[in-house]
């Protein structure tokens, strides 16, 4: 049995002649302990599948199964990290991350729900700031409260939606970086939604294309046989690195001048222009 499993998932907007079907037969298995990337277009659906895996939206159709359960509520079991920060303003950094510490472990005592926002604000290098509110901080803070937030609750799942686009290459890296070394100590099941198919390719085990919509669907799979952990600089040298990467990119050029060609539209493929990791991050 899959930890996480999408069973053929329809998902409509609207009604009637205004009605979009979004996502359309979006079949996926998920092994626990597996590190999964799905790269898209922008505008392919890939917020609504998180919304749908994250309980915040039900499918027209089809079900999303956790650990074999139909998933109806979002829970703390799946942890995720959104695109905005989704920060409450009026509260400091160390208040954001602790009512996230105390609706995961309610029987812990007010002092050991301080050492774990101490401890997780430390991992995103936000100590000096803990007693900052939001608008004293950069976007590029803000996101790492984020990212604290998600991870202090410990959840059986991590679901990223896209979480490091908006900041600078160096907090980017940084933080993937960050991510990867709580996820290796104890292979928390990952999903990575993103549209840079290098981030993919450094993070997950395989990565999925996600078809652009309307009726989007996914694509077949692409498995990263590059070992971990993985150095950045040098993957540049590593061929199946290579291979993986050309490979991925052949099919979103693909799909994408199918998709121009059916309907005259233009789409903005995911970030697949050549680049080198060496100063990137």
């Amino acid at each position: 049995m899959a930890y996480l499993e999408l069973k053929n998932i329809y998902k409509t907007y609207g009604q009637g002649e205004d009605s979009t079907e979004v996502l359309s037969n979006i079949n996926l298995e998920i092994e626990e302990g597996e590190f999964v990337a799905i790269v898209g277009f922008t505008g392919s659906g890939k917020t609504t599948l998180v919304n749908l895996i994250n309980g915040l939206v039900q499918p027209t159709s089809g079900e999303v199964l956790f650990k074999g359960e139909p998933v109806v509520d979002t829970s703390h079991e799946r942890g995720v990290i959104f695109q905005n920060y989704s920060l409450l303003p009026w509260l400091t950094v160390g208040q954001n991350v602790y009512m996230a510490v105390k609706e995961a472990f309610p029987k812990e005592s007010k002092a050991q729900l301080m050492e774990r926002v101490k401890q997780y604000v430390d991992m995103v290098s936000l100590s000096p700031a803990i007693n900052k509110r939001p608008k004293e901080l950069s976007g590029g803070m803000r996101q790492r409260v984020a990212v604290a937030r998600a991870l202090a609750m410990k959840p059986e799942m991590i679901i990223m939606d896209e979480p490091l686009g908006a900041l600078d290459a160096l907090t980017r890296g940084n933080l993937q970086d960050e991510i990867l070394n709580i996820w290796s100590k104890d292979k928390r099941t990952a999903l990575l939604i993103t549209n840079d198919v290098d981030e993919g390719i450094y993070m997950a085990d395989r990565i999925i294309p996600l078809r652009p919509g309307p009726k989007a669907t996914l694509g077949p799979e692409f498995k990263i046989d590059i070992d971990r952990p993985r150095s950045k600089t040098e993957l540049n040298d590593n061929e199946n690195y290579k291979k993986t990467r050309n490979a991925i990119i052949e099919y979103l050029m693909d799909i994408g001048d199918e998709r121009k060609s059916v309907s005259n539209e233009e789409y903005i493929l995911p970030e697949i222009s050549p680049k080198s990791f060496v100063g990137q991050f």
